[in-house]
């Protein structure tokens, strides 16, 4: 039994990286990533209602109240329910003092009072209501 080099002399070794098995991975990968991006950049689905009024800086951490079709309400994209909404909130407002509102279009209008008056019950100071800007020629779409 030898312990010396495995190798003949005069034969050299192979010394390089086959590159076939990375670039398989590199491509599942890419694919990977190109199917899970698009279902990252989805929310809660709601129909908002359009609106002129300006853009909302998105660099600035914000607290998002969605109140989608069937009564679901989500913040920052977790499902809560009625009763656990105010103490939520509360929590959070030690942190923020400014609440955005989504709410579906199609929603009642006394749903929607009734979350602003959870949101002034927990403190919030400041309530924002979410809409999408207005198409360019000015003209309203049919409700």
């Amino acid at each position: 039994m030898s312990l010396g080099p495995t190798h003949k002399p005069g034969q050299t070794t192979l010394s390089e990286i086959n590159v076939t098995p990375l670039v398989d991975v590199m491509l599942v990968l890419l694919i990977i990533f190109m199917v899970t991006a698009p279902m990252l950049q989805q929310g809660i689905d709601v129909n908002l209602p359009q609106e002129t009024a300006g853009n909302i800086d998105p660099s600035q951490e914000r607290l998002i109240i969605t109140l989608a079709k069937n009564e679901r309400i989500f913040v920052n994209d977790r499902r809560i329910d009625w009763p656990e909404l105010e103490q939520t909130l509360r929590q959070a407002s030690g942190l923020t003092r400014e609440v955005f509102l989504r709410a579906d279009k199609d929603i009642p209008y006394g749903m929607v009072v009734r979350m602003m008056a959870v949101i002034k019950q927990a403190g919030i100071e400041r309530l924002g209501i979410v809409t999408v800007p207005v198409e360019d020629d000015g003209k309203r779409p049919p409700s």
